[in-house]
């Protein structure tokens, strides 16, 4: 395992997953207007599952560059389960009973959560009081853009098991960004495919358990179900890979902070719905932080340019 290159492909990637994600949002609420929160989960990654599988087949079905032990195999089910199929499941969930404001301080807080494991467990990826401060600038920027709703009670019986289960997901992305680095040589295409085809098998049975059978849906949520699939759940996902592979699970996490920014500002230009006064404010101070965080990253990429 080599240590983490960031390239200025890194942050083309991240700033794509970032806008990507961020406008996932807007486009899980309308599909949510004729599907149930667990057949929307097991639909778009059964819809992903199927193009990147096509997609794999014609590359031959290349995987591991050398026949993996048996803890490699068990790596990769492990990291299909807790990329994808669990944490899904648990924000369809949680976000029944807690404020949208929560979920998004709870997907912030991956950012926070990576880092003491990447220290650990990520050779090249070491806790400095810099980075430190600024992922923690970073966050306490997201809070001040989510606002009042960042914590505030719904009053429903469920609340605490909501959130309970939405920082469970976001600890599942952490863990599944740091168990996928330390993987040996592999292909990125063939281990994004086999991670979808891990979390269809699991979520598509969960979904029949907790909502039956569910209706056919219109033709214009059809739409929207192959959109989700293709985009944020198929391309994003092979481009979570390629970071996490090649920049690591830090730098990967980065995206965290991109996304409420990018559901406020597109929720404004798409919805016409009001841009809040902090954003300035928040958004100075998530770039303060990714730019402290990655200061010896930055300096690299500078130094390289032309």
């Amino acid at each position: 395992m080599n240590t983490p290159e960031i390239t200025w492909k890194s942050w083309l990637m991240v700033a794509t997953l970032g806008f990507v994600w961020g406008g996932t949002f807007l486009v899980t609420e309308i599909a949510l207007d004729g599907m149930t929160p667990f057949w929307l989960a097991a639909a778009r990654i059964g819809f992903a599952t199927l193009v990147m599988t096509a997609i794999w087949a014609a590359r031959g079905f290349a995987l591991f560059e050398a026949p993996p032990p048996g803890a490699t195999k068990v790596s990769v089910v492990f990291i299909g389960a807790v990329s994808t199929a669990v944490p899904f499941c648990l924000l369809a969930w949680g976000q029944q009973y807690v404020t949208s404001g929560f979920a998004g301080v709870s997907m912030a807080s991956v950012a926070l959560m990576v880092l003491p494991l990447a220290h650990f467990f990520v050779p090249g990826e070491r806790l400095t009081l810099r980075r430190v401060i600024g992922f923690c600038i970073g966050f306490v920027g997201v809070v001040i853009l989510i606002g009042g709703q960042a914590f505030e009670s719904t009053g429903t019986n469920l609340e605490t098991a909501g959130r309970i289960a939405c920082v469970a997901a976001a600890a599942c992305y952490s863990v599944s960004s740091v168990v996928m680095r330390r993987l040996p040589p592999v292909d990125p295409i063939g281990l994004a495919t086999v991670l979808l085809i891990i979390a269809a098998v699991m979520t598509l049975p969960l979904a029949f358990v907790m909502e039956g059978w569910p209706a056919m849906p219109s033709a214009k949520i059809l739409l929207v179900l192959a959109f989700l699939g293709l985009i944020p759940t198929a391309a994003a996902n092979l481009l979570r890979v390629l970071v996490v592979r090649s920049a690591g699970p830090v730098f990967m996490s980065l995206v965290n902070y991109q996304v409420p920014v990018w559901s406020v500002v597109l929720g404004a230009l798409i919805l016409s719905e009001p841009l809040p006064p902090s954003l300035i404010w928040a958004m100075g101070l998530i770039l303060i932080g990714v730019a402290l965080s990655q200061w010896g990253a930055l300096m690299r990429l500078f130094r390289r340019a032309p």
